[in-house]
């Protein structure tokens, strides 16, 4: 799979074994920038012991105003062995995570799903989760099948010209409209424990952008209508400008608060039960959490 890359919807064709790179800018060997565990997820992901998060570097988007520019962008990170990260999967579950949450994970799968065969042969039990951009080729989720338990993706877009023109990914919706379908059909209805943690479902984020309401409105729309509350609903007002859109006309100003209570009312208005919304002071840098250089 990587010696003629087509892992994700920009189908580059580039021999990543033989270092050649390609899009999203990783190469054969996997690199990450922190595995730790991470509080700030939905309440049903980090609960009170926290997440186990992996943050990959690399990405298969190349969003403008990316929260995470230095590990998505910057490609800011370290290598690791299958091994090693089999053993971050294991030292997280030793901590007491959740589940192991993989993040950014789309450039990486071969090498994902041989550390996960690697790790549950030595005793890895939790659920894992793929937390993705959403712009997924969806022949790649299904090698995720029996690996994956919850799929976390974004659903950015609901304009082609936004998609084009902020995150430089051509089609975007209908991608992700198909990836999510095939995550919908693995995995199924939201399963818990007995402390409301999630052990297998589907949570489909949607951080709000400023100036881009009739987005929300479409993609609240399409995820309700086609799923109604089989799916969670994550719709999140944290955007935060930083400094590579420092002066956009859009970009580079904060949510409008009147914007988001206005779509969180939409929800309750659809009768939306499922959901996660959040106030205002998650529009921060403090909640970005810090990366290896």
């Amino acid at each position: 799979m990587l010696s003629e890359c087509r892992l994700c919807p920009r189908m580059c064709g580039v021999n990543r074994s033989n270092g050649e790179i390609g899009f999203c800018g990783a190469g054969a060997d996997v690199k990450i920038a922190r595995a730790a565990l991470h509080f700030w997820e939905e309440p049903c992901i980090s609960g009170k012991n926290g997440s186990g998060t992996v943050f990959f570097s690399c990405c298969n988007m190349k969003c403008i105003y990316c929260q995470n520019y230095g590990i998505s962008t910057r490609n800011n990170g370290y290598f690791v062995s299958e091994k090693e990260l089999a053993d971050t999967f294991l030292t997280l579950q030793n901590q007491g995570a959740n589940n192991i949450n993989l993040v950014t994970p789309t450039h990486f799968v071969p090498q994902i799903i041989s550390a996960l065969d690697v790790a549950k042969k030595r005793g890895l039990k939790l659920p894992v989760v793929y937390n993705c951009g959403g712009y997924e080729n969806p022949e790649t989720i299904k090698l995720l099948s029996g690996y994956v338990d919850i799929y976390m993706p974004d659903m950015k877009y609901f304009s082609d010209k936004y998609a084009v023109e902020y995150s430089a990914a051509p089609n975007y919706f209908e991608t992700a409209k198909n990836a999510i379908d095939e995550m919908f059909r693995q995995v199924g209805e939201p399963i818990f424990d007995k402390k409301s943690i999630m052990q297998r479902g589907v949570i489909v984020r949607h951080m709000m952008l400023p100036g881009l309401l009739f987005d929300t409105k479409k993609i609240i729309d399409y995820l309700y209508d086609t799923y109604k509350d089989s799916i969670y609903i994550s719709l999140m007002s944290q955007y935060t400008p930083m400094p590579n859109v420092k002066g956009h006309p859009k970009l580079g100003s904060r949510l409008n608060e009147k914007h988001y209570d206005a779509m969180v009312e939409y929800c309750a208005e659809k009768g939306i039960k499922n959901a996660y919304i959040q106030d205002g002071s998650s529009a921060t840098e403090s909640f970005i959490p810090e990366f290896f250089e």
